[in-house]
């Protein structure tokens, strides 16, 4: 990346990596382009810029007049209180675990690539739901041209392995290879251990890859299957020697659903998720249709999900839960805690 990059550009790069769909990410890239400054320095990434806001806008449009769609969507809109991508290598038991969790009717089977295509599935915890999208798996020979894509708007990862298989450190290699190659990174520092200032992350992360705004920097959990068919500790910790990834883990078994009920909580900590229900006045709270929003959020950025309109012309709310009284008056920028009630007023 280099330097001298205006505040403006910065800006509109964070924004880029906040995006929450394509059309938003799209009017990123623009702003990008146009407030990146123009000299020797950049024309690469006024290239690279240039080619993604290209290929959104070809996405955006859908087929040409006249033309059919040549196959099917590989980005799944993302629904429910975050999107998560199943990734691993082949046989880790990736499909049966997002079938054991959601219900889905996943492609299981005994064999290679079972999964083909993106496959979302809603996993229930306590009043909201996470999107797991499996995805198909990934070789040391191949990577769908569409993998990176399909992972743009996954909130996190959960990476499947068999570490009863002898090969399951290569085969891990594998797929950390491939991803990097899409400028996808697994990482172990989740949104709650930076909020709370306890991230650690590796010494390759202050190198020019880290500061590419469109790699791909996803929150990983590490997830080691089969856990019926037996292994112990030192099996993780020798797949983390061979490898160098050092990702949170959890041991379970998608056959007998040991160790499943780890990953929901899981997420829902560590993706710093704050459920927030409005209610009309003089009516009671809908507290069985939260909005989620993560830690930090303001009761501004609830208005913007339930309609732009009432964000434009919100003016107070009236907060009930954390940190202030029943009822209490409070400004759209309060910062919200999980569980808040909230009533929204307009000008």
């Amino acid at each position: 990346m280099p330097a001298n990059l205006s505040p403006e550009y910065k800006r509109a790069e964070q924004a880029y990596r906040a995006a929450q769909d394509e059309r938003e990410r799209l009017q990123c890239l623009k702003e990008m382009l146009r407030t990146i400054p123009k000299h020797k320095g950049t024309e690469h990434l006024q290239a690279d810029i240039k080619s993604r806001i290209k290929q959104l806008t070809d996405e955006l449009s859908g087929p040409r007049k006249g033309a059919a769609r040549t196959g099917p969507v590989h980005v799944v809109r993302r629904e429910g209180a975050a999107q998560i991508a199943l990734i691993g290598p082949p046989n880790s038991g990736k499909s049966a675990l997002h079938a054991r969790l959601t219900g889905s009717r996943a492609s299981v089977g005994p064999f290679p690539h079972a999964t083909t295509e993106p496959l979302p599935g809603m996993l229930p915890y306590e009043d909201i739901h996470f999107q797991l999208v499996d995805l198909p798996p990934i070789t040391a020979d191949y990577i769908d041209s569409w993998y990176a894509n399909a992972l743009q708007p996954a909130d996190a990862a959960l990476l499947v392995v068999d570490l009863t298989d002898p090969a399951c450190a290569e085969l891990v290699q594998a797929v950390v290879d491939k991803l990097d190659e899409r400028r996808v990174t697994l990482i172990a520092e989740w949104p709650a251990s930076e909020a709370a200032g306890t991230e650690d992350r590796d010494d390759e992360d202050d190198d020019a890859r880290a500061l590419d705004p469109f790699r791909k920097r996803l929150p990983t959990l590490l997830v080691a299957n089969k856990r019926d068919l037996g292994f112990d500790a030192a099996d993780l910790e020798v797949l983390e020697e061979l490898t160098g990834l050092r990702l949170p883990a959890v041991s379970v078994s998608a056959e007998t659903g040991e160790g499943l009920d780890q990953i929901a909580p899981f997420l829902f900590r560590k993706l710093a998720i704050v459920r927030v229900y409005t209610k009309a006045p003089g009516k009671p709270p809908e507290m069985d249709r939260p909005f989620t929003v993560r830690r930090g959020a303001t009761v501004l950025d609830v208005a913007r999900l339930v309609h732009k309109d009432i964000a434009a012309s919100l003016k107070y709310a009236r907060a009930w839960g954390s940190g202030v009284f029943d009822g209490q008056q409070v400004g759209p920028e309060h910062v919200l805690s999980d569980r808040d009630v909230i009533e929204l007023h307009m000008r």
